[in-house]
Formats: C-alpha cells, structure tokens, sequence
C-alpha cells in the first residue's frame, strides 16, 4: 500500500492535511496556474494522476493500492484518470452523504465540489475531464453509496442515470461492479449524530450510518480483493481544530486497505 497526500481542498491549499499518523510516502502538490478553478485543479489533478499511474505501473507482481487521500472529492477525477493511464478500467464504488451529481446547469450554489460522480459517468460539461484525458465510467458500473442529502436537479439526473443507489447496509459483493474497482470514501457519510464523527465537517448531513456500520461496508469492497485505488476526501474545517477526530478516521480506513490482496496488473505483450 502507499499513501498519498493531496493538501488541497479544489484549488485551495489547506493549512494541513494529517492522515492519523499513517506514514504518507508522498505529498503531491504543484504551483497552480492563475485561471478558473478547473484549469487550476487540472493542473494538480496532472500531478495526481502520473502519481497513481506511476505507483500501478512499478514493479512486477500484484501492484501497490494507492490511498489517495485530500480535502475534497475532485481529487478522485485525477485517480480515476491515473488509474486508466496505467491500464485498469475501474468501476466506482462511492460512499457519500451527498450524491456529488451535479452538473454546472443543476447547481444553485455553483460548488464544484458538488460535480465529481457526475464527471466521472460523463454527465455534465466534461471540462476538466477532457483536461485530464479522463474516459467515462459506465454509469451501470459506479455504485452510490448512502447520498441521504441530495438536491432536486441531482434526483432528475439521476432518475435518468444507471448509476446503481445502495445503502451501507445493503452494500455487499452482489451489489458491486465487475472487474477492478475505485473505493471512495468521503467521511461525511458517517452520521454526524455518532460521537466517534468527525465534529467540524462542511456540510454534516444528519440520519446516516454509524462509523462502525461504515467501516464494515469498506471492509467488505475490500474484501473483493478488487479494489485498485482508495480515495477518502477528509471534508472538515481543516482550520478548526476537528483534526483530532478526522484523523483517526482516515486512519481506520488506512488500516482497513493494508494487507488486502491486490489485483494483478494486466498483462504486457512481450516483444
């Protein structure tokens, strides 16, 4: 397993970003351009994905799972695109109060951070995608975990979508996509409610799971020996103090994806 560090919340640097005194093997970071967000955020989500594709294609063997983990959920947009660079076609497996299925015509806020899964199955205006060189997911293979807290033009889209909905408790090996996987976490699934949750999140949303009942979910994706890449987007108030709190999650969750087996590389012709 390696561990990434991407400081970052969209195109913002964050104060700090701690990983529950998990060893990080590599911060990625890069001097952003000045621009609009997505070609600031193309810029480093460049950097993430030669990070990725470069740990997937060292070595011979079952390869490393990257943990990528950074302040927000775009970051899994540069995942997903190393991912592809090294040769895998992952399907999705997305656990999140909110449903991240926005396009830039549906939202009334204008967050961005509200727009990866959309991006990610192809929907919407492909701006940073296209950037990245990132191909869609098929919608049928990307699996919405939890997304208690959604919009109404994210209902509508995704009444239209095959993105396949689950619950925490429901979500076993029946429900997964086939062939190699991306797990992305991002903590605010967990029932803020809990008292082992993280208590400074952005946008907490109430009536979720219990952090126990999530952390045996992710177990069982793990579990598949499927997974090819972890994301878990740490989405608290950095600057606040909650730290504490957050890093242990993160921790648990690193500590859930070592010693999983690992998915062999696809295999090279020789020549």
């Amino acid at each position: 397993m390696v561990t990434l560090a991407v400081p970052y919340h969209l195109d913002e640097r964050l104060p700090a970003l701690e990983v529950g005194g998990v060893p990080v093997d590599r911060e990625v970071t890069a001097p952003l351009p000045e621009g609009g967000p997505w070609q600031r955020m193309a810029v480093l989500y460049e950097r993430v994905a030669e990070a990725v594709a470069a740990e997937l294609s060292a070595g011979d063997g079952a390869a490393p799972l990257p943990v990528v983990v950074s302040g927000d959920c775009t970051t899994s947009l540069g995942v997903l695109a190393g991912l592809q660079r090294a040769g895998r076609d992952p399907g999705v497996v997305w656990f999140d109060a909110h449903a991240d299925f926005h396009t830039e015509a549906s939202t009334t806020s204008g967050y961005l951070g509200g727009l990866p899964l959309a991006l990610a199955v192809g929907v919407g205006t492909p701006t940073l995608p296209t950037m990245l060189g990132l191909r869609p997911v098929p919608e049928q293979r990307a699996v919405l975990v939890d997304a208690r807290d959604t919009d109404p033009g994210e209902h509508d889209l995704l009444e239209r979508s095959a993105v396949v909905r689950s619950s925490v408790a429901d979500l076993d090996a029946s429900a997964l996509p086939d062939g190699d996987l991306y797990l992305h976490l991002d903590l605010d699934v967990v029932d803020p409610a809990d008292p082992a949750q993280v208590p400074d999140l952005l946008y907490p949303a109430p009536g979720g799971p219990a952090l126990d009942d999530v952390l045996a979910a992710v177990r069982r994706v793990l579990a598949s020996g499927r997974v090819v890449a972890v994301g878990v987007a740490a989405t608290w108030h950095h600057e606040r103090g909650a730290a504490a709190a957050g890093e242990d999650l993160v921790r648990r969750v690193v500590q859930a994806a070592q010693a999983v087996r690992r998915p062999e590389p696809p295999s090279r012709p020789r020549g």
